[in-house]
């Protein structure tokens, strides 16, 4: 048997013991800092592989890594943002099938496994079902951010479900406060901050098989079930109790000032939902455990629907096959490739046989607590509907309802700018 067929830390083993060096190229979407890391970690395989790998970033990934395909000139493996694009590709016949096995190891390794093999698992040329992707690097969105400091001096407890921190919202506005602070201002992508929220609760009022239906347009966007998600979100948003400035402000005020009323004497608001890139934006000298935290957004306790979670990453797949190309899947399967950058920053892995002592970010680490705690893991969803809605009508959509257009009508629209692409 060829030893692509094995995974993980064996099949290292055995590429190690043959000893048939070849070339590899990654591309990937980093640059910068990033780059850097992803860098030792494929040194770290080059070590233990005798491969010669190199790594070239760009920030026009999405673009190039086609081009490249088109041309007959693809890296051996690519980073992909987004799970659309690398379906795309292995539809088109671009993609390398992973090594037998590799999705038993995923179910096995990962928290919420079958999401993951779901979610790399694609139909290739000959439209039959492979797996396709490997997931590395993973960012979590279902967060809720505050002010322990504020939560201490009003005495609220952090939330554990949905029902929880609904009372707790409207304990917030009983003692005369504002619970939440929510912007959707993005420049030419306005609106985006709410899609995020439309699919939290998505995933808190539906099972995913619903949510995967609505992203891929088997089910209207326009449904009664989609259309309660959005309501969901509107309960929160468009309550002027609820939301510093009143909900008149959501749609005009940017997502990327709405946090700094959190941190404000007095606090303006005491919540805000998003993803685990928002302390960049709040005041300078802010410290993420000190200053301010974070929560899971939580799930109903009435609805048994586990404890998903909404996030992204990359998925890394084969795009010009050869040997080192599958030892490098491989090697994605064993510890070290992920405690060597858990203990850079920006990486969160739903790997179960980690050391969790290796994070050098104790912010970093408590993300990764909720990841391997997700029961589903749910790509953006937006980011895998066509460039037209998810990054387009879905957004206009959300700026119009948080304006006052009811939740029908906004879905309707959606969904006919869907039917238009069709």
């Amino acid at each position: 048997m060829k030893h692509a067929l094995m995974t993980g830390a064996a099949a290292l083993a055995l590429t190690a013991s043959m000893a048939q060096a070849e070339q590899v190229t990654v591309f990937g979407p980093w640059l910068g800092p990033d780059q850097a890391n992803v860098e030792k970690v494929l040194a770290g395989f080059a070590a233990a592989s005798g491969h010669d790998v190199r790594y070239v970033g760009s920030d026009s990934f999405e673009q190039q890594v086609m081009v490249d395909a088109e041309a007959g000139s693809a890296p051996n493996v690519a980073a992909f943002p987004q799970p659309g694009l690398a379906a795309g590709m292995a539809a088109r016949g671009f993609l390398t099938p992973l090594a037998d096995g590799t999705g038993d190891w995923i179910r096995e390794n990962y928290a919420a496994g079958q999401s993951w093999v779901d979610l790399g698992t694609y139909a290739g040329a000959d439209g039959n079902k492979a797996l396709y992707g490997f997931f590395y690097k993973i960012d979590v969105k279902s967060l809720v951010w505050y002010s322990p400091e504020n939560f201490e001096d009003a005495g609220y407890e952090v939330p554990t479900t949905m029902e929880e921190l609904k009372a707790l919202t409207d304990q917030i506005v009983a003692d005369g406060e504002t619970p939440w602070c929510i912007g959707l201002g993005s420049g030419g992508a306005t609106g985006w901050p709410a899609t995020d929220w439309v699919e939290d609760m998505m995933l808190r009022t539906q099972p995913p098989e619903v949510y995967d239906q609505w992203v891929s347009n088997e089910i209207k966007f326009d449904d009664p079930r989609v259309i309660a998600a959005i309501e969901e979100f509107g309960a929160f948003a468009r309550n002027d109790d609820y939301v510093a400035g009143g909900a008149g402000v959501v749609a005009s005020t940017d997502f990327r000032d709405s946090p700094k009323g959190m941190f404000s004497s007095p606090p303006q608001c005491y919540m805000h939902r998003q993803a685990s890139f928002i302390p960049a934006f709040f005041p300078e000298g802010n410290i993420v455990g000190e200053d301010s935290d974070f929560f899971y957004f939580p799930a109903y306790a009435g609805k048994d629907l586990g404890t998903p979670v909404l996030g992204a990453g990359t998925v890394w797949g084969i795009t010009n096959e050869n040997q080192a190309a599958h030892d490098l899947i491989a090697y994605l399967q064993t510890p070290k490739a992920h405690e060597d950058w858990m203990a850079l920053k920006g990486f969160l892995t739903p790997y179960k046989g980690v050391n969790p002592d290796a994070f050098g970010d104790p912010t970093l680490r408590k993300m990764n607590d909720i990841l391997l705690g997700a029961t589903t893991f749910r790509f953006d969803g937006s980011d895998l509907m066509p460039g037209g809605v998810g990054a387009g009508s879905f957004w206009t959509g959300m700026v119009d309802y948080a304006g006052g257009k009811s939740a029908a009508d906004v879905a309707a629209e959606i969904q006919s700018s869907w039917d238009a692409l069709k």
